[in-house]
C-alpha cells in the first residue's frame, strides 16, 4: 500500500495486485477444500501459523485471505477475518473474549440481531450484559464490573442513529484494560475508522455497504494478528463460520467502488432528511446531518460523512407509518441495507422484532419509526415518491 493514496485509490488497488500465474486483473476464485504441500514440515508450519497459507477450506480460503487484507488495510488494522455473516462476526468478537461468567457493557441502541444473540444465547453459555446508555461516559464507568471483559458499541447506532464518542468509550476501555468492540456497518472504513480513535475490534456486515449489491450474505473482522488468529482457529473455524470464495470475490469486486458508492449513498440521505424534516406530516427526523441531530457536532468530529440511512416518525402513528412504506413505488420494503435500490422498513415489526414492545422506548424505539436505506437513485425521484405517499396520508388524517 502506498500511504499517500487517497481512499479511492486503495480501495481498488491495496492487497490486489495481478494473478502471478495468468495475470488476470481480477483476484481468482478459489473453492477448494484441500491444500497440498511438498512435506510433513511444511504442512505443519502453516498450520502451527509459522508460514502464511490455507491448509483446510473451514480456515479460509486464498481468495478470502485476499479480502481480508484488503479490509484490513482501509480499516487499518494489522489483519482481518471473513466470516459468513455479518451476525458471525458479531457473535465470534464477543465470544473471542467472553467466558462463562464473564460479563459485557453493551450499548442499548444495539441492531436486533446482536440484542437477540445475548437474550438468547449468551445466557444459555453463562455470559452476562448490560444494555446502558453509552452516550454518557458515567454510566459505562458505572456499568463495568470485575467480570466484565468486553464494550461493545455500534455507532452510528441501527436504527435510531444514537452517535457514541469512540475516543472517549476507548479510554474508558483502555483505563480497565477491556477490548473496545465497534460495529462500523453503517459508517464503513470510508467515513468512519474506529480504531483510529482507540477500538480494538471493528465489525461488519459486509452483506450491506462493503458488498454494495444485495447479493451477498458475509461479515468480516479487523483487529490486531494475534487476535484474529485466535478468532481464525479456535472461534471461526471451531464452529464453522467461515466465508466462501465465491462471496469473497463479490465483496472485493464491490469493494472497489466502496467509496464512489457510499458518496451518492450520502449525498442522497442528506436531500431526503432535509426534505422530510420540513413536511407537514413528519413528527422527527433522525440523521446525522442535520443541524437538529442532537449529536450532529459530533458526527462532524469524528465521521468523514453522514451515511445513508435515515429514519423518521410519521405523523399519525403505526398505521400511518405501515401505509407509507406502502404506498411508495421506488422505495422497496426490505430487512436490508446499503444496496443500490432505496429500501425501507419497520424496524419494530420486523429488523427489532425481538425486542418486547414495551421494552422498545429502553433501546430507543418507537413502534411509529422508519428506516431508510438511500439507494442510488435520483435523488429528486425519491423525493417525489415520499412527497406522494406522505401526502396520501395527510389527507386522510386532515378527513
Amino acid at each position: 500500500m502506498t500511504k499517500n493514496w487517497n481512499f479511492n485509490t486503495q480501495a481498488i488497488h491495496n492487497a490486489q495486485t495481478p494473478d502471478e500465474e495468468t495475470r488476470a486483473v481480477s483476484q481468482p476464485i478459489v473453492p477448494a477444500v484441500a491444500y497440498s504441500f511438498d512435506t510433513a514440515e511444511d504442512a505443519v508450519s502453516v498450520v502451527n501459523g509459522e508460514t502464511e497459507g490455507v491448509y483446510y477450506g473451514r480456515y479460509g480460503n486464498p481468495t478470502t485471505r485476499r479480502l481480508e487484507k484488503k479490509v484490513a488495510s482501509l480499516e487499518g488494522s494489522e489483519d482481518a477475518l471473513g466470516v459468513s455473516s455479518g451476525m458471525a462476526a458479531i457473535s465470534i468478537s464477543l465470544m473471542n473474549f467472553l467466558d462463562s461468567g464473564d460479563h459485557v457493557v453493551v450499548t442499548k441502541d444495539v441492531y436486533g440481531g446482536t440484542h437477540k444473540f445475548l437474550s438468547t444465547i449468551a445466557p444459555r453459555y453463562g455470559i452476562e450484559y448490560d444494555y446502558v446508555d453509552c452516550t454518557n461516559m458515567d454510566t459505562i464507568k458505572n456499568a463495568i464490573q470485575e467480570n466484565t471483559k468486553a464494550i461493545y458499541i455500534e455507532t452510528p447506532s441501527n436504527p435510531s442513529l444514537t452517535l457514541i464518542d469512540i475516543k472517549a468509550v476507548s479510554e474508558i476501555s483502555k483505563a480497565n484494560n477491556i477490548p473496545l468492540i465497534v460495529d462500523n456497518t453503517f459508517m464503513t472504513p470510508y467515513l468512519q475508522r474506529p480504531l483510529e480513535l482507540g477500538a480494538d475490534v471493528v465489525v461488519h456486515s459486509a452483506t450491506k455497504y462493503l458488498n454494495g449489491h444485495g447479493d451477498v450474505v458475509a461479515g468480516v473482522i479487523c483487529a490486531k494478528e494475534d487476535v484474529i488468529t485466535n478468532m481464525r482457529k479456535n472461534v471461526m473455524g471451531d464452529l464453522g463460520q467461515n466465508l466462501n470464495a465465491w462471496e469473497s470475490f463479490m465483496i472485493l469486486r464491490g469493494i472497489k467502488t466502496l467509496g464512489i458508492r457510499v458518496k451518492q449513498h450520502c449525498d442522497n440521505a442528506q436531500a431526503i432528511a432535509e426534505f422530510l424534516e420540513s413536511h407537514e406530516m413528519v413528527e422527527k427526523v433522525f440523521y446525522p446531518g442535520l443541524a437538529s441531530h442532537p449529536q450532529h457536532d459530533l458526527a462532524l468530529k469524528q465521521m468523514d460523512g453522514m451515511g445513508g440511512i435515515v429514519s423518521f416518525e410519521v405523523k399519525g402513528g403505526v398505521a400511518e407509518g405501515k401505509e407509507l412504506i406502502s404506498s411508495l413505488d421506488i422505495a422497496m420494503i426490505s430487512f436490508s441495507l446499503g444496496d443500490p435500490e432505496t429500501l425501507i422498513q419497520h424496524p419494530a415489526s420486523m429488523t427489532h422484532a425481538s425486542i418486547p414492545e414495551e421494552d422498545l422506548p429502553k433501546f430507543g424505539l418507537s413502534t411509529g419509526l422508519i428506516r431508510l436505506s438511500a439507494g442510488l437513485e435520483d435523488a429528486n425521484d425519491l423525493i417525489k415518491d415520499l412527497d406522494e405517499a406522505l401526502n396520501k396520508i395527510g389527507s386522510k388524517v386532515k378527513n
